[in-house]
């Protein structure tokens, strides 16, 4: 049986004075592509920045590697849902992707050889490599995703936290997208919260459902279930060629 990595605890989680997260359980083995589904508000987001230590629980533990979050940050990768990009700003990507190899109490040092590698590795896996000279503003939503991904695991992570990385991708790059997701996990934990189901449906390993309280599955097959068990009311998912969005439908609809 594979070690569990993550284990959440009884977490709540409250913001001004309401719950957002309650009573959450929750394990992920090592090697898991999880995905984290429901609707806005639900806590997914609210879940990923406390299981990254961003966010402390008002009850509860979350342990990663059998450590609080934060002292195991080296081994944790995040992309956050909105990175702010200012398309005048004159960096390159090589660059921007340098800066995951900071770390708290180096300051801004000259760049090692061994740093210009890792980053070298990192654009050629997100298969950005050929941008590494181009202005960050200069790319677009799904090239710029890559290199933020890349910048996560140029710290060489053992898990890769993602929220939304797949929202800013066109259609026709997406399944190409997810095959690159793919290779990943063969070295790397995941846990992405993403809307984009159909198409994540065939490379996740397990799903959890929330909206305040969590279900967890342990496949990768979506099923109606589960869609009623996170959105609370009947959920179409409606297939426009390429891309796939959950429907909410209500009676008065």
């Amino acid at each position: 049986m594979t070690e569990s990595i993550i284990e959440v605890r009884n977490l709540w989680f409250s913001f001004n004075g309401e719950t957002v997260l309650r009573d959450v359980n929750l394990s992920v083995p090592e090697g898991d592509f999880l995905v984290v589904i429901g609707p806005n508000g639900g806590g997914k987001t609210t879940l990923l920045k406390v299981m990254t230590g961003l966010l402390r629980p008002d009850r509860g533990t979350v342990s990663v590697f059998g450590e609080p979050p934060h002292k195991v940050a080296h081994h944790i990768g995040y992309v956050p849902q909105n990175v702010h990009v200012n398309s005048t700003f004159p960096i390159a990507v090589l660059d921007v992707v340098l800066m995951g190899r900071l770390r708290p109490g180096r300051g801004w040092p000259r760049h090692s050889r061994q740093d210009r590698m890792a980053a070298q590795a990192a654009l050629e896996q997100m298969q950005v490599w050929e941008y590494r000279d181009r202005r960050i503003g200069e790319l677009s939503g799904g090239q710029l995703q890559r290199v933020f991904i890349a910048r996560a695991l140029v710290g060489k992570p053992r898990i890769l936290f993602l929220d939304e990385a797949m929202a800013s991708i066109d259609a026709h790059s997406r399944g190409e997208f997810y095959e690159t997701l793919n290779e990943l996990n063969r070295t790397v934990t995941i846990v992405a919260v993403s809307h984009d189901m159909m198409i994540l449906s065939s490379q996740v390993k397990s799903v959890a459902c929330i909206n305040r309280d969590l279900h967890h599955h342990n496949s990768g097959n979506i099923t109606q279930e589960m869609l009623d068990d996170a959105y609370h009311c009947p959920v179409d998912l409606v297939a426009h060629g390429v891309p796939h969005r959950v429907l909410k439908l209500h009676e008065d609809q």
